[in-house]
């Protein structure tokens, strides 16, 4: 039998819920995201409660809330104790992420769901890999490879490719084929038939228009609410699609010469911006060509402000301006607070760039039409005062005394038990008032030497009790003492946890100075709240700056990898059936679709078997360098050695075999190479046209590899078996 794999989704299925799905490879069991909303509904979280303690490994593919944000109560309140593994980038931006999150909750509410320590043990051991890594799991894992690869829609966002015993498993969600200005496209298209390809139907129904009309509609939509003396506010996630967003306003802004100021808010927007400046080689390749050759980071924003508080904001009064602030649901955070105050004036624009979650207020915003009117609670966070600061210090004091006593009650048992357990054992280490007093007698202490007994431990050789003594043992030579230089090393670990915040320390600069003073004094704080209804008179549009692949997209790539079997999260019922339809009909492929907490067994059909090679055959083997890796034709028998199978080399003489051209030719590389060796070449009709007389075409089905051939049309002349040897030359003959 093939690699015994099991999908089952534990949200995120026939809908667009938060991302989270356990994968078991021959019993090893990945989590492969770890996702909550905005609204920290713990009821999400019930199907992952049952299967946390079970968990072997965590796999986290992208920065956001949706496919990270459970990750730090998962970990305190449901057992979870699995290694986590991510890109440098999904690490760092995905702890401000949830910085950001919890400051934006706790300063309007009493959260006590994690706090930044969880946060902070939650991340404290995750794997960082780089792209196209490959990591060999240990131990429970052994034989499993995983490896990240470009996803493209946020920084650091990944494709995991799981290997096992040659045998592929995918899990590619939230990809985009697009270049952006900050990243690259995906390399899901480069993987061809894997096993098993997990991916979402998120965008199945949607078709996007041409990138650069897009960001000009955008621009002009901003200008225009800008030149009419409105302000414009973009909720944003703290660190994801915010950074395509901020590169496109600065740009546009510099090439127009706009004065308008751009404001980008949230409890880390400084961090936030620090850290990617120094994530240059995980972004398109050409921001890394452009820094290598003027030293110009795409980063250092010109026209863009950075704000932890909105007291920058408050100071502007009514002047136009562009503030991109945290969190994108409305939920809470900086934007909801602006949303409120931007709201009734009919001059203003709130643009969302991403579809809000279910059951948030940017959600409800973005219905069509939209409401005139919506009920939010506004709350804030204010230090205790008068009687109720009174009352509190007298609760904590009674607290504390019983605390207090209930410590003592403790120790005097234990002290209590010990001495009864030692005395009955006649433990020389306790001594008896009494005739301690006998026997100091005659000494200086005279009848109350019994008080210095108690806590000293006397020698068996001494009279009396003694103070401890710990004998200096340093080593020294003819310079001095001998130093260890490890006890004067930072380790990794320490290292990464004191560099958890980059610069500055602990909290200092990363959130507004309010947050800062309440989480860091002990100053007594109360949430007050009151609910009231805004009118919504502000203009209200939605365009898609998701950077996810659109529907027409998406198909390609999956007839393009055309896996063995393919599973499909993510995404509305209808987006769903649309894609498994159109997937069933199209692809030579097994299709499934399963709901929340439904298994599915997608092993393989293949029997795979491990084989060794013996000595004698490996010694006749002539190996060729592909990439990579070595290839060779092989003519063996298969033995059996310790109840293990062995390839031998064959008792009789093989058959001669037919020659076999390993490798992918692309005809435009074709078209360079002959170029470079002196020929006239041209594209003509799909083909390619070399000299007066000879064509090179491909034939076959393009989205599979395999299934296509390279012919040589023309006379049989001189030119022609020029070009064949060429075109040889770009393969491996076997």
């Amino acid at each position: 039998m093939g690699t015994s794999v099991q999908v089952t989704p534990l949200s995120g299925a026939y809908g667009e819920g938060p991302l989270s799905y356990l994968l078991a490879v021959d019993g090893f069991r990945f989590l492969l995201d770890c996702g909550w909303t905005d609204l920290c509904d713990t009821s999400q979280l019930q199907p992952l409660a049952k299967v946390a303690p079970t968990i072997d490994a965590v796999l986290l593919s992208h920065p956001d809330m949706m496919h990270l944000g459970a990750l730090p109560y998962a970990m305190k309140h449901l057992g979870l104790s699995a290694p986590v593994y991510a890109t440098e980038p999904v690490f760092r931006l995905g702890l401000l992420t949830m910085y950001d999150h919890f400051l934006s909750r706790w300063q309007v509410s009493d959260f006590d769901l994690f706090t930044l320590d969880d946060v902070d043990a939650a991340f404290q051991n995750v794997v960082r890999l780089k792209y196209s890594q490959n990591y060999l799991l240990n131990d429970k894992g052994e034989g499993i490879v995983i490896a990240a690869h470009v996803a493209g829609h946020l920084l650091g966002g990944t494709v995991w490719k799981i290997t096992k015993d040659g045998e592929d498993v995918v899990y590619a969600v939230d990809f985009n084929h697009r270049k952006e200005m900050h990243l690259n496209s995906t390399v899901l298209g480069t993987f061809v038939r894997p096993a098993v390809l997990i991916t979402d139907a998120y965008n199945a129904l949607n078709n996007q228009g041409y990138r650069k009309k897009q960001d000009q509609d955008f621009i002009d939509s901003l200008v225009k609410v800008l030149g009419t003396g409105g302000s414009v506010l973009l909720p944003v996630d703290t660190a994801g699609r915010v950074l395509e967003l901020l590169l496109i306003l600065d740009k546009y802004w510099g090439d127009r010469r706009l004065e308008y100021p751009i404001y980008f808010l949230t409890n880390v927007s400084t961090s936030t911006v620090d850290y990617v400046k120094s994530f240059l080689e995980w972004m398109g390749d050409h921001i890394a060509k452009s820094f290598e050759s003027s030293r110009a980071n795409a980063f250092l924003l010109k026209k863009v402000t950075l704000i932890i508080n909105k007291e920058e904001l408050e100071k502007l009064g009514d002047t136009p301006k562009v503030v991109l602030a945290s969190m994108a649901s409305l939920e809470v955070g900086f934007s909801h607070d602006i949303f409120v105050e931007m709201a009734s004036e009919a001059r203003n624009l709130v643009l969302f760039t991403e579809k809000g979650q279910f059951g948030t207020l940017a959600r409800m915003l973005q219905v069509d039409p939209p409401p005139k009117a919506v009920k939010v609670t506004m709350s804030k966070r204010i230090p205790l005062v008068g009687d109720e600061l009174k009352a509190y210090e007298e609760e904590q004091e009674r607290i504390k005394k019983e605390e207090a006593i209930k410590a003592s009650l403790v120790k005097e048992e234990e002290l209590k038990a010990s001495h009864g357990s030692n005395a009955k054992a006649s433990d020389p280490m306790i001594i008896d008032a009494s005739s301690s007093r006998k026997s100091a007698n005659g000494s200086h202490f005279g009848g109350n030497n019994d008080i210095l007994i108690d806590g000293f431990v006397p020698p068996s050789t001494s009279v009396a009790p003694m103070f401890p003594f710990f004998e200096n043992t340093a080593e020294w030579d003819d310079f001095g003492e001998v130093i260890n230089p490890d006890d004067y090393t930072m380790k990794q670990e320490d290292m990464d946890s004191s560099l958890m915040l980059g610069p500055g320390d602990g909290l200092d600069g990363k959130i507004d100075d309010s947050s800062a003073r309440l989480l860091l004094d002990s100053t007594p704080s109360k949430v007050i709240s009151n609910e009231m209804t805004v009118q919504v008179k502000c203009s209200l549009v939605y365009m898609d700056f998701e950077g996810r692949s659109d529907g027409r997209s998406v198909k390609s790539v999956i007839a393009h990898v055309a896996p063995l079997k393919l599973v499909l999260v993510h995404g509305s019922a209808e987006a769903t059936e649309h894609l498994k339809m159109h997937c069933a009909k199209n692809l030579d492929s097994h299709v499934y679709a399963p709901q929340i907490e439904e298994t599915i067994d997608v092993t393989s059909d293949l029997c795979a078997y491990k084989v060794q090679l013996s000595e004698k055959l490996m010694s006749n083997i002539i190996c060729k360098k592909l990439g990579e890796h070595e290839i060779a034709w092989v003519d063996a028998e298969v033995g059996k050695e310790d109840e293990k199978l062995i390839l031998l080399p064959p008792s009789t003489t093989p058959p001669p075999h037919k020659p076999v051209l390993v490798g992918d030719l692309k005809l435009s590389d074709f078209k360079q190479f002959l170029e470079n060796k002196g020929w006239q070449v041209e594209f003509s009709g799909g083909a390619l046209r070399c000299g007066e007389h000879i064509t090179v075409r491909k034939i076959g089905d393009s989205s599979q590899k395999g299934s296509q051939q390279i012919v040589i049309e023309g006379p049989l002349c001189e030119d022609y078996y020029k070009i064949r040897a060429h075109l040889y030359s770009q393969f491996y003959l076997l």
